[in-house]
């Protein structure tokens, strides 16, 4: 193990023993959402990858140790205090010379997952190409960890606040398989279809794990992400998200909100603006794609050995 690991021993006996393990992120808890709300929903997700076979890992970075697996008492821990800055692959060693906190983005967590040899990962939603970035630049990270990271990224989508069309371009030429968990629909974070297909559609959590199992063997280093609609009966109208996330946009624009602060600060403006619905929308995208990535992560298990 790399010596700036610290791995839960659960965490390495399901490893050792070849058993299903997903990890988890911090950013999710620091920046996603309010306290006792992000108690709650670090909990539930822990919970619910328990229920369905699997050994959850959240990882975040604890005075400059990586850990793989965090005790409660530490989850406790990133959800009162939120000023934890966020860690993304350019903040890692800073943030563990330095012996500080990091709550773990997406990319950040990929990476750390794979450091730890954790194939399966469940978040909300990946960052993307942010609207405008024609102009500013501004792509999220998570894209470039896709790229050459061999972590399964079971998530809804991309967030809905970012240009759906760039993102899956973006992903295409960094020749990341999207696959739609029983859809063949991009899905768009707190709405099921964004207009956009994905690569392919998969039916099952077997087939998923087939199909990671199969890149793994070809050696592709790549990530896979697989995309999990957001449940029917959750699902916001996308008339009045999509006119709430635009009221948003603009009001960042006015403010010079931009980089790494752009999306908590659209996040906390759309719990705001949308009567908090944006917020349980949000929770039960996770939840449901917990439970997917607990099923593909047993599944992948239950693979015969090659």
């Amino acid at each position: 193990m790399n010596r700036h690991l610290d791995v839960n021993p659960e965490v390495r006996e399901a490893l050792a023993g070849n058993r299903p393990v997903v990890a988890l992120e911090t950013t999710i808890i620091s920046h996603g959402f309010n306290y006792p709300e992000n108690l709650e929903c670090a909990r539930t997700c822990e919970k619910i990858i328990r229920e369905e076979g699997a050994v959850p890992a959240t990882i975040g970075i604890v005075n400059g140790k990586i850990k793989i697996g965090l005790s409660d008492e530490e989850i406790v821990y990133f959800s009162e205090h939120g000023g934890i800055p966020k860690c993304s692959r350019r903040d890692a060693a800073v943030v563990i010379a330095r012996g500080s906190y990091g709550a773990t983005t997406v990319a950040a967590t990929m990476l750390f997952a794979n450091m730890a040899g954790i194939r399966f990962f469940a978040t909300g939603g990946i960052g993307g190409v942010h609207r405008g970035a024609a102009e500013t630049f501004d792509i999220s990270a998570d894209l470039e960890e896709l790229a050459q990271t061999g972590v399964a990224v079971i998530c809804a989508g991309a967030k809905s606040i970012l240009d759906i069309p760039l993102t899956l371009e973006y992903l295409e030429t960094a020749g990341v398989t999207v696959l739609g968990f029983s859809t063949a629909q991009f899905p768009a974070f707190y709405i099921r279809d964004s207009g956009r297909p994905v690569d392919y559609r998969v039916e099952s959590p077997e087939e998923a794990a087939r199909i990671v199992r199969t890149k793994t063997e070809l050696g592709i280093q790549n990530g896979i992400l697989v995309t999990v609609p957001i449940p029917e009966k959750d699902e916001l109208d996308p008339a009045f998200i999509n006119r709430n996330i635009e009221a948003a946009l603009a009001l960042a624009a006015e403010k010079g909100i931009r980089g790494k602060a752009t999306t908590p600060f659209l996040l906390a403006e759309l719990h705001k603006t949308t009567g908090g619905k944006s917020v349980a929308a949000n929770k039960a995208l996770v939840y449901n794609n917990s439970r997917t990535a607990a099923r593909i992560a047993a599944a992948y298990a239950a693979l015969p050995p090659v």
